[in-house]
């Protein structure tokens, strides 16, 4: 990469290129570099951009004129987003460009999420977008430091109200690309989710042991977003392990919650090939967000208010049964050994006698269908102690250390 960066804009040059072409002068007035890439389908932009949409087309093995042919304009933006992805990882993997900004409606958003994807954490990604922070974009089309803004007053037209959004993303992205420090390697990472810690304290008994083994520890957030992250990252194959002790999100699929990861949550490491000790941490409960009213089927059950945002219900003894089962299955495609560990005396730390979420019957259900479901070659390894006790930790790292001496985990890069 060089001093002046370069950020790729990207958009529907025939229906937006005054709102496109004043962020590209607005990158330029501060110093940086830009590569126009044009996704429309049926027009044509007032002036040539650098990557053109018949470029965007090829690049999903198709002519602009298949895309027309596609028959509406969702299957074709579809193709667009295919090519547009596959050029934005191109143009990065070739050292041509520091960080990606796109702008759209839905149609637009839609393409550019893929864009943002198809790029690694650390490489800086905005969309300025009339639907951002919008319940309509699912957890699991937002790559892990995406970030947005909203594109206010930009349906149609370029004015001063939306140039507020726009001047300020171009600024962003461009700072951006300028300030961050991308993820090193020097040390391999291991990959841990977990709930704050009132709810789940094994990390503050883990972090320094893992780091003085050699190893970067990087905790994740289970609350829908932290575990999208967490998959991505392992898809990547960031991790050298995968620590996925808080499985709340899983839960939360299984009844609808909002508060979800996305179906692919806790496949994404085995998929990989990377080792994973797995425990369900809070899988006892159900998280709603703030706003949520509590479905009717739930509101006779134990129930936690965090704060303004979470809220949490509990999984009843035949739902635990299936969340084990559900994760047994997934676990089950793992290309990489897995152990999973079963703390006999709670999941997380409401669980314990006396507790507000202390539901013996529901924790009984859950230990019976583990020593059912979680059958060879998945590890299980029944842990006599509360999943926040320091003997759960010293477990955990029990297998780490054998997986070390194996030479299933490397410490060194």
């Amino acid at each position: 990469m060089t001093d002046t960066k370069t950020i790729l804009v990207i958009g529907t040059y025939d229906t937006k290129d005054a709102e496109l072409s004043f962020v590209c002068d607005r990158i330029r007035d501060l110093g940086g570099a830009v590569i126009s890439m044009d996704v429309s389908v049926l027009g044509d932009p007032e002036h040539p951009t650098d990557i053109s949409k018949h470029d965007v087309a090829a690049a999903a093995g198709k002519t602009i004129h298949d895309v027309i042919e596609a028959g509406d304009e969702n299957h074709a933006m579809q193709m667009m987003a295919v090519g547009a992805a596959a050029l934005t990882a191109k143009l990065y993997g070739e050292g041509r460009i520091d960080g990606m900004i796109g702008l759209g409606g839905t149609m637009g958003t839609d393409l550019v999420l893929d864009c943002c994807q198809a790029l690694p954490l650390g490489v800086p990604k905005y969309v300025v977008s009339t639907v951002s922070f919008s319940p309509l974009i699912p957890a699991d089309r937002l790559s892990p430091d995406v970030q947005m803004i909203l594109w206010a007053g930009g349906l149609y037209g370029l004015n001063s109200v939306c140039k507020s959004s726009l001047s300020q993303a171009a600024g962003a992205v461009l700072g951006a690309a300028r300030a961050v420090t991308p993820p090193d390697r020097e040390r391999p990472v291991i990959g841990m989710t977990s709930l704050g810690s009132s709810c789940l304290k094994y990390m503050k008994h883990l972090r320094e042991p893992l780091e003085t083994r050699g190893f970067e520890v990087a905790v994740f957030h289970a609350t829908g977003m932290g575990g999208m992250a967490f998959e991505a990252l392992a898809r990547q194959g960031h991790f050298c392990a995968a620590l996925d002790l808080a499985l709340p999100e899983l839960g939360n699929l299984m009844v609808g919650s909002v508060v979800n990861a996305g179906a692919d949550r806790l496949t994404n490491a085995g998929a990989a090939g990377i080792p994973q000790i797995v425990s369900p941490g809070c899988a006892d409960l159900i998280d709603f967000a703030g706003w949520q009213e509590i479905p009717t089927a739930y509101k006779d059950r134990p129930f936690h208010a965090h704060n303004r945002l979470i809220k949490s219900s509990a999984l009843n003894p035949d739902e635990r049964r299936a969340l084990v089962r559900d994760i047994s299955k997934r676990l089950n495609e793992a290309k990489a050994p897995v152990a999973f560990l079963m703390p006999l005396g709670g999941v997380e730390e409401w669980d314990r006698e006396g507790g507000p979420a202390h539901d013996p019957q529901g924790l009984a259900a859950m230990i019976d269908e583990a020593r059912r479901a979680i059958k060879p070659p998945i590890m299980l390894t029944e842990v006599a102690c509360h999943i926040n006790d320091a003997a759960f930790s010293k477990k955990v790292l029990e297998i780490i250390d054998r997986w070390i001496s194996d030479g299933i985990v490397r410490v060194e890069r």
